[in-house]
């Protein structure tokens, strides 16, 4: 069992998943940091200077100014704010995997190589719709006169 598992996790394919799973999460450490760091607070300024990070609704008695200080009251919140900035994390890494997909798609088309077309050498004929070579003019099966092809 233990060699079965070792010939498993040895395979290309799972080694070639596990090291997309680390760049994916990596990847996605660095657009949530560009989300909270950068895209926020840009739009937060262009909205009137709004901290997306702090907007929430409390879901209890209280009036608090940051969702740490409605923890640490113990009170339940609604955190519309980060939902936002979730959304756009999202948006920003699918857009990116489909622009990653697009060009490895576009790249395998131009390794593609186009199949050349193959002209005719056979045709059929009109009386006995047999296959006979494309330069015969009578029919090797029904010995018809072929004039036409079909």
């Amino acid at each position: 069992m233990l060699r079965e598992f070792k010939q498993f996790a040895m395979k290309g394919n799972v080694i070639d998943l596990a090291v997309g799973v680390v760049i994916g999460a990596a990847f996605g450490k660095i657009v949530s940091s560009l989300v909270d760091d950068i895209v926020m607070p840009l739009i937060g300024l262009l909205l009137g200077k709004i901290d997306f990070t702090n907007l929430f609704i409390v879901l209890g008695e209280g009036n608090f100014n940051t969702i740490d200080e409605a923890k640490k009251a113990g009170v339940a919140t609604l955190n519309y704010g980060l939902f936002i900035n979730n959304i756009i994390d999202f948006l920003i890494i699918a857009f990116s995997i489909f622009m990653v997909i697009k060009q490895i798609n576009r790249l395998n088309k131009k390794k593609e190589k186009p199949t050349p077309t193959r002209e005719a050498t056979t045709k059929l004929c009109q009386y006995c719709y047999s296959e006979i070579p494309i330069k015969a003019t009578k029919c090797a099966h029904c010995t018809s006169d072929v004039t036409e092809m079909i």
